[in-house]
């Protein structure tokens, strides 16, 4: 982890997931989604059928600074800003790729 300049604080994320416990913890999964997303959804129950352990956040339902923060993360990761972005470690998927994911989850 890069440490912050001398004389400048390391700036704690606002950005509070919700973890999703399961049986299946081989991955390190993170999701960006939005609450009304009905791939979004989807790609929850996919992951929650197969008893993956993650952590997602619904960025439609953030306020304020943890919102431009979720949000900037979503264009880091996935420049055109859709949604669901999902990080599997370290590797991207935008979009409900059922196919993709189960080849990253080794489903």
């Amino acid at each position: 982890m890069r440490q912050p300049a001398p004389g400048r604080k390391r700036k704690e994320a606002l950005v509070k997931f919700t973890h999703v416990p399961g049986r299946n913890a081989k991955h390190r999964v993170t999701l960006y989604a939005l609450s009304t997303c009905g791939w979004c959804r989807k790609t929850k129950e996919l992951l929650d059928s197969n008893q993956i352990r993650y952590e997602y956040i619904d960025v439609d339902q953030c306020q304020g600074e943890e919102r431009t923060e979720a949000s900037g993360k979503v264009r880091e990761l996935n420049p055109r800003g859709s949604f669901p972005t999902i990080r599997i470690d370290g590797e991207v998927v935008t979009g409900f790729d059922e196919d993709r994911i189960r080849k990253l989850l080794e489903l």
